[in-house]
């Protein structure tokens, strides 16, 4: 297994390296500082990233877009999510769907979307899942609970869909284009016998963003609440069959059903924020005094970022064999396990970087509390995480193969 970087996955790495540190870290304390949601976001930032090709980084060639493989997607990831957490986020959820685009949609599905999506910078793609009622079953539904999971409704009528129900916490709702949605088809069926995923352009007749949430955390990254009364959506923009929603982890994962671009992409985007708590830590230990010595001078200071250094180097391993193995087809447990690996090292690394700032001031200890506050989303991210030991069910899998 060789992890040396070919010339055009290092030129990524430097490209994305150089935009986070010109380009996203000048705006990202005083965005996410904004008094509420609609000013967190900035569409120059995603415009410029854009042009670079951070939003379309996993597009084919033949549809105009990068067509990189897994380890400069990881590489790319984790350098903007040294810059800003939640911009790396903006950028490459773009990814994750246009992977099932690609993957799971008819071709003219692709020629009508794929398109469109290269060629407009502030065209920002999302997928509707989570409801007011429904989160967690969804992902796991409950045997003994068939009609446990989402009620948003989809009845056919001719040629069109019509769709009624909620949507909440959905990611760039309030600033998509173009969503991803999964509806009941047969409310009689258990969830993944049941439901039927369609793509929902944002001008779609009787569909509209409602309140968009104001978070501590991820600020930059646009949640917001998505509402159907009577949403007409044509047949033509069914994914896959109806009553098939599932196949979506068929397209988009492994042949054990695991979302395991996802595990990658949230992974890879914590190694960033790790890499970048580690060189915060040590140039505040370098430069800060305490009883006229350096702060590093300190044995405990020492071990914080001894340890701080292990866990991220421990996470950036698992991370580019993760994403080494998706380039290979090999396949594994190891998505599941570097994301759950992810989520303790963030928020480790995070906090003792902001224990090492305790006593500065200014933008020092704002970075630093900022790295807690956006680890923290990584306790539920992709299902809370005592769910996310789910991944076990994988590893049984493998050893029975």
């Amino acid at each position: 297994m060789d992890f040396s970087l070919s010339n055009e996955q290092r030129s990524w790495q430097m490209q994305a390296r150089k935009f986070a540190q010109e380009e996203i870290k000048p705006i990202s304390l005083d965005l996410d500082e904004a008094p509420d949601a609609h000013g967190t976001f900035n569409w120059d930032i995603v415009e410029k990233g854009s042009k670079l090709g951070f939003r379309t980084l996993a597009v084919p060639k033949e549809y105009g877009g990068e067509g990189t493989d897994y380890v400069t997607q990881a590489l790319v990831m984790a350098e903007l999510a040294r810059g800003d957490s939640a911009i790396s986020k903006t950028f490459s959820q773009n990814w994750k769907w246009s992977h099932l685009i690609s993957q799971a949609c008819n071709p003219e599905q692709k020629e009508r979307f794929l398109r469109p999506f290269v060629a407009d910078h502030r065209f920002l793609l999302g997928k509707g899942i989570t409801e007011p009622t429904a989160g967690s079953d969804n992902r796991m539904p409950p045997g003994d609970a068939p009609k446990a999971g989402l009620k948003l409704r989809a009845e056919r009528q001719g040629d069109e869909w019509i769709l009624n129900g909620e949507k909440c916490f959905i990611a760039n709702a309030p600033v998509g284009k173009l969503f991803f949605i999964d509806a009941r088809t047969d409310p009689n069926a258990p969830l993944r016998q049941g439901t039927t995923m369609f793509l929902v352009p944002r001008d779609t007749p009787g569909f509209r963003i409602g309140k968009v949430f104001n978070k501590s955390g991820w600020r930059f990254y646009r949640n917001g609440e998505m509402i159907f009364e009577n949403a007409r959506v044509p047949h033509a923009n069914v994914v896959g069959h109806v009553n098939n929603s599932d196949m979506k982890t068929q397209a988009a994962g492994d042949r054990t059903g695991g979302d395991i671009f996802g595990d990658l992409e949230l992974a890879a985007n914590a190694l960033g924020v790790c890499d970048d708590a580690c060189e915060a830590a040590m140039k505040h230990a370098r430069t800060a005094t305490q009883g006229g010595k350096p702060l590093f001078d300190q044995q405990l200071v020492q071990l914080k970022i001894n340890k701080m250094h292990m866990w991220t180097e421990a996470l950036r391993s698992l991370v580019m064999r993760v994403a080494w193995e998706h380039d290979h087809k090999v396949h594994s447990a190891n998505a599941g396990l570097a994301m759950n690996l992810s989520t303790d090292v963030i928020q480790e690394v995070t906090e003792l970087n902001l224990e090492i700032h305790v006593g500065a001031g200014g933008n020092a200890l704002r970075h630093a509390e900022k790295l807690v506050r956006d680890g923290f989303i990584w306790s539920h991210l992709a299902g809370d995480t005592v769910q996310r030991l789910k991944v076990a069910a994988r590893l049984a899998k493998m050893v029975a193969h």
